[in-house]
This record gives C-alpha cells, sequence and structure tokens, in this order.
C-alpha cells in the first residue's frame, strides 16, 4: 500500500474537484480533504481493493452529511444562493490549480447540480466526470449498478440541449471568444454604455447576486436584459474609493474579480451561450471571498 503522503499527492485534485462539485464551497470541500486523510492516517482496512473507489466513496459520505446539514441553513439564508467561487491565479503552479483548470465548474454548472439529489448528483458526477464504472459507482453509493445506470440515465434526460453545454470541455477558442465578450462587457459597463450592454445580453438574461444577508444585493434573482442594465448602472453609481477590477478565471472561465483597497469586493462570473450572456452571477457574501487573491 503506497504511503498517506504518495496517497493525498495523488489523490487530493480528484477528491477536491469530487467535494466542490458536490458542495460548492471551497472551505468545507478542503475540510473534508483534511478529515478523510487524519482518518487514513490511523489506517486503511486490510480489505480494501481499490483505494481510489475508497477514498471517494469517503469524500462522498461527508459530502452527504455537509448536504443534509447544509439543507437546514440554505432554508434561512438571505437572498439567493450561489458557490463560492474559483479563481485561480494567472500563473497556476500548484498541482491542484492546474488540474482545477481543466475541469468544468462553472457557476452554471454547479448551480445545475444543486438541483439534483444528491444520489443524482453522486452518481452524474462520477459517471460524467470522473469515468468512474458502474461498479465502481455502485460500491461507492451503497446501491446496485443497474440502479446507478438507470439513475445516471434519468438524472441526464432531466437535463436540456443547452444545460449540458455548461460541462462540455472547453476549447482555446472558446475561452478566447469568452474572454473577448467580458472585457467587451467591462469597457461598456465603465464607459457606461447601457444599450452596448443590451447588445450583448439575451433578451431574457438573469443576473442573480448572493450577499448572504451580509452585504447589500438583490434579494431576488434579476430577469430581463433592461432590468439587469438598471442594476448594474446602479452598483457602478456607488462605486467606492480605492475601486479597482481584474478579468480573472472565475470557475474554469473568464470573469471579473472587484477590489476595494486590494480587498476583494465580489466575483462575477457569467454564462454565454454562442457568445451572448445569459446569465450573470455576482458574489458579494464576504465569507464566500476568503480564498480570492
Amino acid at each position: 500500500m503506497e504511503n498517506i503522503e504518495q496517497l493525498y499527492s495523488e489523490y487530493k485534485p480528484l477528491l477536491f474537484s469530487l467535494a466542490y462539485r458536490m458542495l460548492g464551497s471551497l472551505m468545507d470541500a478542503e475540510d473534508i480533504i483534511q478529515e478523510v486523510f487524519l482518518t487514513i492516517n490511523k489506517g486503511i482496512p486490510k480489505d480494501i481493493q481499490n483505494i481510489k473507489a475508497y477514498l471517494c466513496k469517503s469524500v462522498t459520505n461527508r459530502c452527504i452529511d455537509r448536504l443534509r446539514s447544509a439543507a437546514n441553513q440554505r432554508e434561512v439564508y438571505t437572498g439567493p444562493w450561489l458557490p463560492e467561487p474559483l479563481v485561480i491565479g494567472d500563473t497556476a503552479t500548484d498541482p491542484l490549480e492546474i488540474y482545477l483548470q481543466k475541469e468544468s465548474i462553472t457557476t452554471a454548472y454547479l448551480l445545475l447540480l444543486q438541483q439534483m439529489s444528491w444520489v443524482e448528483r453522486t452518481v452524474f458526477l462520477l459517471r460524467e466526470v470522473l469515468q468512474f464504472d458502474y461498479e465502481e459507482i455502485a460500491e461507492i453509493v451503497g446501491k446496485s449498478s443497474i440502479n446507478c445506470r438507470q439513475i445516471f440515465h434519468r438524472a441526464k434526460q432531466g437535463l436540456d440541449k443547452n444545460t449540458l453545454e455548461v460541462i462540455k470541455e472547453k476549447t482555446q477558442d472558446v475561452q478566447n471568444q469568452t474572454k473577448n465578450v467580458i472585457e467587451r462587457f467591462v469597457n461598456l459597463l465603465t464607459s457606461g454604455d447601457t444599450e452596448g450592454i443590451k447588445n450583448l445580453l439575451v433578451s431574457e438574461a438573469t443576473l442573480i447576486s448572493d450577499g448572504g444577508g451580509k452585504v447589500k444585493a438583490a434579494l431576488r434573482p434579476i430577469y430581463g436584459s433592461n432590468r439587469v442594465c438598471t442594476f448594474l448602472e446602479g452598483i457602478l453609481k456607488k462605486v467606492p474609493e480605492g475601486f479597482s477590477f481584474k478579468i480573472r478565471e472565475v470557475n474554469g472561465v473568464p470573469g471579473i474579480v472587484s477590489y476595494v483597497n486590494s480587498q476583494p469586493l465580489n466575483v462575477i462570473s457569467f454564462h454565454l451561450v454562442e457568445n451572448k450572456i445569459v446569465a450573470i452571477y455576482l458574489v458579494a457574501n464576504p465569507d464566500k471571498l476568503g480564498h480570492v487573491l
């Protein structure tokens, strides 16, 4: 059996990716990975044949416990809930960051997963993203391989064609096109060109802001390009002194990180379809900006 350091180095990126997709929380994902490796540091059961499946099962079980606890917290959460943004450095060198750069972890994708039950989410992730065999998935979730196959197909059938676009691998061309749209969005916003912004949005565009009751934010999603533009105008008029922003990689695609005196103010990510902005996600809850540099 490999030593704990080797296992940690080899499987941490995979396990973190699984936990983050399950929970939408970087802090909880990190905590769970630490818990799992502290546990196995005390000893791995001798009858374990597949260490990868064992580790994934350990992470999944802890995620399920967190999800059950979070369900009660989510009921009293102030305003819309958005996943904690994952902002990758401009020059990623950490193996985990390099791994996550290649992952399908957009905000739209994470929100999609939130609509699934924990069983559907687990089976879907292990099969669609991590390419586990149904037999391995069955061992992890405690169901038969036939049942897991049915759960996966049922979960996938519940997704429409546009929704599936958010989990496709992003090519460099798509990334460049997205960055061009975001750069245009920023230039138009800072110049106050609302008509130009409207041309970048689909008519039924949505803006969701998450302040968590800690900072001012819209308590409901904003629908329609006109209302979205009005909301953005209002934010721009209230920009504090020391405000700045950068285009950064947010959840695997170009987004915007705003700062006040070098401290993160909010993180904005986007969902684009055919170079049109379908949704804007603004995370301002300071509890969700602890990892942002």
